[in-house]
């Protein structure tokens, strides 16, 4: 009898698709400015929004400079992330430059598909 053993790889989650990572450099609105003090429980309705679109928020930080939080999260595609990012900022309180994150795995299988 054969038995499944699941890849050992942190980035493959064998129960599910493989996850794409995301960082997002996030600047309070001036909306978002004004109702600072629930910017905690925002964070969490809307990470609860989000997981039925198959989204994680993995980390959210916030920072000083000129970004008021950096937020780490996990989608299945670019256009999930692309639509969930959209309506967060159609929100008022943020705006967002996303980034698609790749991990050394993952970039070992981009630089063996080059030319």
């Amino acid at each position: 009898m054969l038995y499944f053993v699941p890849p050992k790889d942190p980035i493959i989650n064998w129960r599910r698709n493989i996850m794409a990572t995301y960082i997002s450099l996030v600047q309070f609105t001036d909306k978002g400015i004004q109702t600072a003090k629930q910017t905690t429980e925002r964070v969490t309705e809307w990470s609860a929004k989000v997981q039925s679109r198959g989204v994680s928020i993995k980390q959210m930080y916030w920072t000083l400079g000129h970004y008021d939080q950096v937020c780490i999260f996990e989608a299945p595609d670019d256009e999930t992330a692309a639509s969930v990012l959209l309506a967060a900022d159609m929100l008022g309180n943020i705006r967002s430059q996303t980034m698609r994150a790749f991990t050394a795995k993952e970039m070992e299988s981009i630089l063996d598909k080059m030319p």
